[in-house]
């Protein structure tokens, strides 16, 4: 009764002439694709690729790169549709994955597979909400996007605790390969199911320019700030567990999958408390959160036993994807500035520009930090960024009715 509820709902939702169960289909897949691919792949690079802390931060260079060159990609192929541009996206993304599978396990040319699944994913990625909110019927736009991400997170999810399962039975033995092979697979299946769509969608013209306007200097800015402390974790948070913790390719899966559950739930809070307390709270308040969240991970090791200070950073770890979340309260920030809607959609669009420019340069400034000055200083780094992005946010004003 439940699953035939769930249907109508999602029927209820979308208009009955859209693509839209092969494309939810499509995405869905897509996620479990991902969640097999990001569950292992720190693993990968550092235990059989040999990837140290420089290298790591050369490849995330290269994964970040497709999205600074995203507005330029979609401003050239502007006469293509959200779902030509969509299916783009789907095969680029099997012939990065492919290459993972096929390809010798060196450095280059891991590095040139990273990059080639990225840049399908950030294509797919600029035109999912896009398609989502055309397939949507009137009045239904918010609820269509929140089923895409949740449709989305249950693959993610499932992905990351498929490898939970056999990393942790093949502890010997890790089946990268096979499991690259399997998301392989699983992306072309997704592919297929994107080609099935059909349709002529406008693609959304704020992701195929920069808007740039005095009145959101501090916007961009806060991006920035925000940009280049959440890249420590998302590239080197994993890393310290592997390389300095000892960490397997289950272990970090099951991290994943528990900072993937922590945000499902935190979430709606998250949003609640940006409310009631107003965005400029929020936005000061986390970042000295993570001032101690950097303190306990770049620390964790000279104030406990190894194996204490290892559950110490996975905490800390999921604790800073729960407080990633307060990024949101930016976007309030430019709504409360903008005179209409489109201005909000192309200054959050132009600020996602913003944020991956800097990124790329702290993988690879923080990889050099960690190689010749230590993880400590590393995460120095990051609280240092935080508590500046709490002075500027401090400075925000209310705009007046």
């Amino acid at each position: 009764m439940k699953q035939s509820n769930s249907w109508s709902q999602i029927k209820s939702v979308f208009r009955e002439d859209s693509k839209f169960k092969v494309f939810l289909l499509s995405i869905l897949i897509t996620g479990l694709s991902y969640g097999l691919y990001k569950g292992m792949l720190d693993n990968f690079l550092a235990e059989v690729v040999g990837m140290g802390e420089m290298d790591r931060g050369i490849s995330e260079f290269f994964r970040e790169l497709p999205g600074v060159l995203l507005v330029f990609i979609l401003a050239a192929f502007y006469m293509l549709s959200a779902e030509t541009l969509y299916k783009a996206g789907a095969i680029i993304m099997l012939v990065g994955m492919a290459m993972h599978a096929v390809l010798p396990p060196t450095k280059v040319l891991i590095t040139l597979a990273i990059c080639m699944y990225s840049l399908g994913e950030h294509i797919q990625l600029g035109m999912k909400n896009t398609l989502g909110l055309q397939y949507a019927k009137p009045g239904h736009g918010g609820i269509a996007l929140g089923m895409l991400s949740s449709t989305s997170q249950v693959g993610t999810l499932a992905g990351y605790l498929v490898i939970v399962f056999v990393f942790s039975i093949f502890a010997e033995n890790q089946p990268y390969t096979v499991f690259f092979s399997l998301a392989a697979v699983l992306a072309g299946v997704s592919a297929v199911c994107s080609l099935r769509i059909t349709g002529n969608s406008k693609t959304d013209e704020t992701k195929r320019r920069f808007y740039f306007h005095k009145k959101y200097s501090k916007y961009y800015m806060l991006e920035m700030f925000y940009g280049a402390r959440k890249q420590v974790f998302f590239t080197f948070g994993p890393y310290v567990l592997i390389l300095f913790y000892g960490a397997n390719a289950a272990q970090i899966s099951l991290l994943h999958a528990v900072s993937a559950i922590a945000c499902f739930y935190a979430a709606p809070i998250v949003g609640r408390i940006i409310d009631k307390l107003g965005y400029k709270i929020v936005m000061v308040t986390d970042t000295l959160i993570l001032v101690i969240v950097c303190f306990f991970y770049g620390f964790a090791h000279r104030l406990f036993p190894m194996e204490i200070a290892f559950l110490v950073c996975c905490v800390n770890y999921v604790l800073d994807s729960v407080i990633s979340l307060a990024s949101m309260a930016s976007n309030l920030y430019v709504q409360d500035l903008a005179d209409n809607p489109d201005e909000v959609k192309a200054t959050i669009s132009t600020g996602v520009s913003i944020n991956h420019i800097i990124t790329i340069f702290i993988a690879l400034f923080g990889g050099w930090i960690w190689q010749t000055l230590g993880m400590e200083l590393l995460f120095i780094a990051s609280a240092v960024l935080g508590l500046c992005n709490s002075a500027y946010a401090a400075t925000i004003k209310k705009k007046t009715s």
